[in-house]
C-alpha cells in the first residue's frame, strides 16, 4: 500500500467524520516510496518547469531562494542560473545527492540540506522566495505545509509553486493507482494543491496577491510502454504500488496505464507526446505577517 499514490487519487469532496491522520506513519511511508526507485529519471525531464516558475517569479540576481521538497533540483539549479543565492532542501538524502551532482557539473554554488517542508530549520522571513516544484504538494499536513512556506518567506516576498491538478496525466495516473490501494484515513489528495480554491484556502490570508496560470509539460518517450517503464522503474511512488500487487493485478495496472497514457498522447507516430496539466503559482506575501 502506497500512501502517495493512494492520497493523490481523492478528489475535493467533503469528508464524512473529522479523522485524525497519523501524519509521522504516512509521512514515512512517503519518505520510503520516494527513496525507492531513482526519481531523478523523471525528474530531470521536469527542469523547463522550474526554469518557468523562476521566470515566472521574476527572480533577480543576489535573492535569498529556498526550494522546498525539492527532489532533485529543478528550481533550484534554474535560481541559481539567475544568480541567486540558493538553499535546495528535501527529506530524501538520495534525492539531494543528486541535486549536488548536477550543481556541480555546472559548477552553481547552491547549499544543499536534508530538511522537512513541514518543519523547515530556517528562521522566520529568512528568504525573497520561497519555490517548489511538484514537491510540498505531496506533503501530508497541508496546513502545515503552507504555514511552515509562509513563515519563512519575507514580509512582500513570493511563493512560487507548481503543482499538477486533479485533471492532468499525473493525477489520473494516481487516481488509477488509487483503485489498486487504499487511501490512509483523514489524508487530503494532493491533486487539490492544483486547484486555485486551495490555494486561497492556504495562503490567502497572508496574500497580497495570487495568479495561478494552468500550463502544460510535456511528457515525451519512445513509446508508451517505455514510459510504463520507466514510471513502474524509477518513480518511487509508481514502484511501490506494483510492488504492493500480486502478479495477476500488476498486469491489470500495467494495462490500465496504457490505456491511460493512450487517453492522453497526442503523438500518431508510435512515439508519446503526452501534456499534463499542472498550476503554476505564484503568490505575494503581504507586508504586515502576524503569526
Amino acid at each position: 500500500m502506497n500512501a502517495l499514490s493512494d492520497t493523490i487519487s481523492r478528489q475535493a469532496q467533503p469528508q464524512a467524520a473529522a479523522v485524525e491522520p497519523d501524519f509521522a506513519a504516512v509521512k514515512t511511508r512517503q519518505r520510503a516510496a520516494w527513496s525507492s526507485g531513482d526519481y531523478a529519471v523523471v525528474g530531470t525531464t521536469l527542469q523547463i518547469v522550474g526554469e518557468t516558475l523562476c521566470e515566472a517569479l521574476d527572480l533577480r540576481a543576489g535573492a535569498n531562494v529556498l526550494d522546498v521538497a525539492a527532489g532533485n533540483g529543478n528550481a533550484s539549479l534554474a535560481a541559481a542560473r539567475r544568480g541567486c543565492n540558493v538553499v535546495s532542501t528535501d527529506y530524501v538524502p538520495a534525492l539531494l545527492t543528486r541535486g549536488r551532482e548536477r550543481a556541480a557539473a555546472e559548477r552553481l554554488d547552491i547549499e544543499f540540506r536534508e530538511a522537512d517542508v513541514e518543519a523547515l530549520p530556517f528562521d522566520d522571513d529568512a528568504f525573497d522566495a520561497v519555490l517548489s516544484t511538484f514537491g510540498a504538494m505531496f506533503a501530508p499536513n497541508p496546513r502545515r505545509t503552507a504555514a511552515e512556506m509562509l513563515r519563512v518567506c519575507a514580509p512582500g516576498g513570493r511563493i512560487g509553486m507548481a503543482n499538477w491538478t486533479p485533471e492532468s496525466f499525473v493525477g489520473q495516473l494516481f487516481k488509477t493507482i488509487g483503485r489498486h490501494v487504499r487511501p490512509p484515513a483523514g489524508i487530503e489528495s494532493p491533486a487539490l494543491w492544483g486547484t486555485r480554491k486551495r490555494i486561497e484556502e492556504l495562503f490567502g490570508t497572508r496574500a497580497a496577491a495570487i495568479r495561478c496560470e494552468s500550463r502544460r509539460f510535456n511528457f515525451r518517450y519512445r513509446s508508451p510502454q517505455e514510459m510504463v517503464d520507466v514510471f513502474r522503474n524509477y518513480y518511487g511512488p509508481v514502484l511501490k504500488a506494483f510492488g504492493a500487487l500480486e502478479p495477476a493485478a500488476q498486469a491489470t495496472l500495467s494495462e490500465e496505464l496504457l490505456a491511460l497514457i493512450g487517453r492522453f498522447n497526442r503523438a500518431e507516430d508510435g512515439t508519446v507526446v503526452l501534456p499534463s496539466e499542472y498550476l503554476e503559482i505564484v503568490i505575494t506575501t503581504t507586508q504586515n505577517t502576524p503569526r
